[in-house]
């Protein structure tokens, strides 16, 4: 499998957001453009760096016409209490079956302290308010992730 094409439609999911109610991103199209974003757990230092670099530049990504959603397996509960107790100003998305992160072939086998497993790579997908795959973005710093990102969007003048 490979990840979707820049050009195409990126593929549509509606999955449950850290309060159980259903994202789509549908419900953005025509609306906003969308910061679709991978990430492996919540709670974990790299995950919460990421997070909490995202929830800084909200407001550039918001004149920018930007929404931004969070996607793990993680189970609802679990995504509830990092969205709460980072006070997370944008959606995270629970997709336990890891239906949608296949879709977007970020789940993969893993490499981590000498162990293999599967698990999401960590990788961000711009989308046009066209709902089309503008940028994937999938070599960066989980430190500088947000800052890295408003760097691509000035190059793509979104």
């Amino acid at each position: 499998m490979a990840h979707p094409k820049v050009g195409n439609l990126a593929p549509s999911f509606s999955l449950p957001d850290q309060n159980g109610n259903p994202v789509g991103l549908k419900d953005f199209r025509g609306e906003k453009n969308v910061v679709l974003y991978f990430y492996p757990r919540a709670s974990t230092p790299g995950c919460t760096m990421q997070a909490n670099g995202l929830k800084d530049i909200q407001v550039e990504l918001e004149k920018r016409d930007f929404v931004v959603l969070g996607v793990s397996f993680d189970p609802v509960p679990k995504i509830k209490k990092f969205h709460d107790k980072y006070e997370l100003n944008f959606p995270l998305l629970s997709d336990e079956g890891h239906a949608i992160i296949d879709k977007y072939d970020c789940w993969q086998l893993k490499k981590f302290m000498g162990k293999e497993n599967m698990g999401t790579v960590r990788t961000t997908f711009i989308i046009g308010k066209n709902g089309r795959l503008l940028k994937i973005m999938n070599k960066f710093k989980t430190k500088t992730h947000h800052e890295t990102l408003l760097e691509v969007l000035d190059e793509l003048s979104v």
